[in-house]
């Protein structure tokens, strides 16, 4: 177990890593590994600021506006067999992963507030993986004086917090019963309505959908259970991939985007958010069917992680077309899951869905992996997650894509048949950086990479990006012609 004297050693050389980093932030050429000490590697983005976040495996940032402050929720993984519980840095114990609340509102110099414990249990075992942030004064029923943390507990549940003091977290709700698992939910701050990934007992899957209304957040009441065909409890036959996530964008526009299948056998669903609400609720197959607007069915090889919808998009090539000058665009992401290209590549795709009932893929994005030999450095090469946040700062201009041991890719979505790369940053590792492993003649080999896992954005035209592998978080700018493209001055 990692003493509080050996916690500050690591603190110490972490910070010099960083301090180098902020002086030093430069294009370097492709290697096959990297090495503590190097800097980071980027193009048209530059190191604002950083937070080791104790160590902890990182998975979602939720970086919310708090009067005048802006506070970063993170969810994390589970631990490792060598840290099981790293030392939460603010009263020395060993705590389990979970959640960490840091304040970002002076982006060079983060300030770690709290830590939430989760579930016991290393990996994808244990932790707190997903975090969504709502005010009191835009939920129906919350109170206007309060703010409110929805998070996942582990696999077992879901809980809500009032952070209203985000240093001092109190518990206000949990769920009920276990499930088989959870993962990255969706909460909409002005209904209440939240569409929470679970794995319901009985179901076929480890994730699916329940949808709650938590428009008071003290007393969330379910609405229904929600999945495809084929999930459902007593059905038979072929089980389609399970949940990883979805999108809504509210009322008025009555569409949830909904991503099955992860790295393989994906599947892209439109849902009508009324149908699903107020339609009829017992979980047969017409049941299921019945909000289903349309779906786009992926290869056996991809999956959807991510579909991020971008509504409306003016096409500058189509400006003088008598129709469809305009275009519905969703940015589907596939999660890469094994280490060093050992599965296909998963990439991010563009779908055109202004004619709702034929989705049609028009482009893709990814990464050469010459460009980096990305295949060898370590860890995952591949896409696995965009920014979230409709912003106007970046929404429709600029998407964020998380790539693993490529770091952070910065795309200019402003043609989305013509999508390009116009930055990235790929962090440096450090001391705390965890091993990744392959099996080579029945052997580990293990190499040390940076695994960016999620990307978030605010308002101000900050991103930032969470590292899988321990090495914390990273505050990010444009710079250059990628700023540009955000008129950001």
């Amino acid at each position: 177990m990692m003493t509080i004297r050996s916690f500050r050693r690591r603190t110490i050389s972490l910070n010099a890593c960083i301090l180098a980093a902020l002086l030093g932030s430069t294009v370097i050429g492709s290697a096959a590994e990297q090495k503590i000490g190097a800097p980071p590697e980027a193009m048209n983005m530059r190191l604002v600021g950083y937070n080791d976040l104790q160590g902890r495996s990182a998975y979602q940032p939720t970086i919310h506006r708090q009067g005048d402050r802006y506070i970063a929720y993170i969810g994390h993984h589970g631990g490792t067999p060598d840290v099981p519980k790293p030392i939460n840095s603010l009263t020395g114990q060993a705590e389990f992963n979970g959640t960490s609340i840091v304040d970002v509102t002076d982006p060079a110099h983060p300030k770690y507030l709290a830590h939430i414990p989760g579930t016991p249990g290393n990996y994808e075992e244990g932790g707190a993986q997903m975090t969504r942030v709502c005010d009191g004064r835009t939920l129906p029923k919350g109170d206007p004086g309060k703010v409110y943390l929805l998070r996942v507990f582990g696999g077992k549940g879901h809980q809500i917090y009032d952070v209203t003091d985000p240093a001092s977290p109190q518990l206000i709700w949990q769920s009920q019963n276990e499930l088989k698992d959870t993962h990255k939910s969706w909460w909409e701050c002005d209904t209440g309505i939240a569409y929470l990934v679970s794995g319901v007992p009985g179901w076929r899957v480890n994730r699916m959908t329940e949808v709650y209304d938590m428009s008071d957040p003290a007393h969330p009441t379910k609405v229904r259970d929600f999945g495809l065909p084929g999930q459902e409890p007593g059905s038979t036959g072929p089980v389609p991939e399970q949940l990883h996530g979805m999108i809504s964008l509210g009322a008025e526009a009555n569409r949830v985007y909904f991503g099955y299948g992860t790295n393989k056998g994906g599947m892209m669903q439109i849902v009508d958010r009324d149908k699903l609400l107020h339609g009829p609720k017992e979980p047969t197959p017409d049941d299921l069917r019945y909000p289903e607007v349309s779906r786009l069915s992926m290869t056996p090889w991809n999956g959807a992680h991510t579909a991020f919808p971008m509504m409306k998009m003016p096409i500058a090539e189509f400006a003088r077309d008598k129709v469809g000058a305009q275009r519905d665009i969703v940015m589907i992401v596939d999660e890469q899951i094994l280490n060093e290209c050992q599965e296909p590549r998963q990439l991010a795709w563009f779908v055109d869905i202004t004619i709702e009932a034929h989705p049609m893929v028009i482009s893709n994005f990814q990464v050469p992996e010459a460009s980096g030999d990305f295949c060898s450095r370590g860890g995952r090469f591949g896409t696995h997650s965009s920014n979230e946040s409709m912003a106007p700062v970046f929404y429709k201009k600029l998407a964020f894509l998380s790539y693993f041991n490529a770091g952070v890719r910065a795309v200019d979505v402003r043609d989305p048949y013509h999508p390009k790369e116009v930055g990235y940053f790929i962090p440096a590792i450090t001391s705390a950086t965890d091993k990744r492993c392959v099996k080579v003649d029945g052997q580990d080999r293990c190499k040390v990479a940076i695994q960016t896992n999620n990307v978030e954005t605010d308002d101000r035209g900050y991103i930032y990006i969470v590292d899988r592998a321990n090495t914390g978080m990273h505050i990010l700018e444009l710079t250059g012609d990628a700023r540009a493209i955000a008129a950001l001055p």
